[in-house]
């Protein structure tokens, strides 16, 4: 189900020129009505479903209700961010509420090696092997 907007919720961001949903929406769906100072998913279908905007809204005024093989029952998740973790709130059609707490990553942007010190080379398109083995499987059965 694609992300929706509880009006009451929203304030728009404080007015910025741009919401955090729309700063981080990765198909540029969500967009500022300046009139009303609220956000709003201007093409649902459109909608990947990703909760990147769930995730980042500062009032927690974005929901998505999952599917029926996620979420049954008609279930509303919300995620609650803190500095080190992120805790989801899955709130069923009965009202009861489940919780699951997960560690945010914290890695600095920008400090992650992108080839993770293995060879990027155009030989390797050639070869059989993933790009990690055979060290990842922990044998030197298949070395060059």
């Amino acid at each position: 189900m694609p992300s929706f907007v509880i009006n009451e919720k929203c304030d728009g961001c404080k007015a910025q020129d741009r919401t955090a949903c729309q700063y981080v929406c990765p198909n540029d769906l969500m967009v500022l009505d300046k009139v009303r100072n609220k956000a709003y998913n201007r093409a649902v279908e459109m909608c990947w479903e990703c909760y990147s905007c769930v995730k980042i809204c500062p009032t927690q005024a974005i929901e998505i209700r999952g599917y029926a093989d996620f979420m049954p029952l008609g279930a509303v998740v919300q995620p609650m961010r803190s500095s080190d973790t992120i805790l989801w709130a899955v709130r069923f059609r009965n009202n009861t509420i489940k919780r699951f707490k997960f560690p945010i990553r914290t890695i600095p942007e920008g400090s992650i090696v992108p080839d993770a010190g293995f060879s990027t080379g155009t030989e390797d398109l050639k070869n059989p092997l993933l790009r990690t083995e055979p060290e990842s499987i922990g044998t030197d059965l298949y070395k060059k």
